[in-house]
């Protein structure tokens, strides 16, 4: 029995729009009965990614509320759920996934047997093929790296994107931490993840991070650029979060840089352009390309365009200003949607869980369920 709830666990996660594929050693089973007790997975199977209240969930897997709201709110510090708070209104809960959500909110509960099960899963969990149509993260360019007569979208600047916000967080770097605990410490800096809105109350409020303001959100945009971290907010114009991510780390940049065409499956809108004559073959931007997008061909320095994914990191290092960022044609450009909520129904009708159908299916039960709830209160 304990067994099927968790198999069923996996099934029911790999049907979100993230997925969770399963694999021949079984080391996801490993993850979850590490994650979730038996009564913690049963409940998490009447979630959707609709937010809801206790009372409605309740409702849903016929339990009374209080075990439900009691349930919940100790999965949520325990990172299994999304919750979100408002004043004056019930705690709604909703499903999360395993990437980008579980395992980031696994922040103050790893240990050597948790990294190392996540080690062996990486390989299996980032699929290219949707990931070269439907990313997850997607890379924007260090602000000065872009030149002033290049077009950039609101969406595609850092700063513009933080300066949507009044509620910021600041997190250590999960990846990061990871890599501490296998004994090999990364030296850049580890309180680097930003999160927006009530991703950030989620953060505060569960002990991972802090607020900040502004113009310290704009300070570690600095310290990523000083120290050659790659930006990656959510594949959304109106973004959650920004990461900021190293290429010895990072487990989307381990794969990217592993795949034989690093920028097919990266979602980014520049790549970098190299001028002969300004170059001295210094090799100083080599050092900072993050997917060994630039090598030196007697003495002079060159771009391998499929390899770079336009981080623009290797230009504000140039003595020379021999490189430079320039828009990709619109034809390899990726669609952005406008929302992660429009992000994620895209992802799940790429991957083939989600139609039109099912959709009007899930909108309709949870409106139900509503109703229900609110009848019997």
């Amino acid at each position: 029995m304990t067994v099927d709830v968790y198999r069923r666990l996996a099934h029911f996660l790999d049907q979100l729009p993230g997925g969770f594929p399963a694999t021949d050693s079984g080391v996801e089973f490993k993850i979850l009965q590490r994650l979730f007790s038996p009564e913690e997975a049963e409940h998490f199977m009447h979630l959707s990614l609709i937010e809801e209240t206790a009372k409605v969930i309740g409702c849903q897997a016929s339990k009374p509320v209080e075990e439900v709201s009691e349930r919940l709110a100790g999965m949520e510090r325990k990172g299994l759920v999304y919750a979100r708070l408002k004043e004056g209104h019930d705690s709604q809960y909703s499903a999360v996934h395993f990437v980008v959500g579980i395992y980031e909110f696994q922040l103050n509960k790893m240990d050597t047997a948790l990294v190392e099960y996540f080690e062996a899963y990486l390989p299996y969990f980032i699929d290219p093929e949707v990931w070269s149509k439907v990313p997850q993260l997607r890379t924007i360019p260090i602000g000065e790296s872009v030149a002033a007569t290049t077009a950039v979208m609101d969406y595609e600047r850092a700063e513009a994107l933080i300066q949507r916000h009044d509620r910021i967080s600041v997190a250590n770097c999960i990846c990061r931490l990871e890599k501490e605990i296998l004994g090999e410490p990364c030296v850049k800096p580890v309180e680097t993840c930003l999160s927006f809105g009530s991703g950030a109350d989620f953060y505060v409020r569960n002990a991972m991070g802090r607020y900040i303001t502004q113009e310290e959100a704009l300070g570690i945009l600095r310290i990523a650029e000083e120290n050659g971290l790659v930006l990656q907010p959510d594949a959304a114009q109106e973004t959650t979060f920004i990461c900021c991510c190293c290429g010895c780390c990072c487990g989307v940049l381990r794969t990217l840089k592993n795949h034989p065409a690093p920028a097919e499956i990266a979602a980014s809108a520049f790549v970098a352009v190299h001028d002969e004559d300004l170059c001295d073959g210094c090799g100083l931007c080599q050092e900072r390309s993050q997917m060994d997008a630039l090598y030196l061909d007697n003495g002079i320095m060159s771009v391998d365009r499929t390899h770079c994914i336009g981080c623009g990191l290797c230009i504000t290092t140039c003595p020379n200003e021999a490189l430079t960022l320039e828009r990709k044609p619109e034809a390899e450009e990726r669609y952005v949607p406008r929302t992660t909520t429009d992000k994620y129904i895209h992802l799940a009708k790429t991957r083939g869980v989600l139609d039109n159908r099912k959709m009007a299916k899930i909108f309709l039960q949870s409106r139900k369920d509503r109703l229900l709830a609110e009848r019997d209160s």
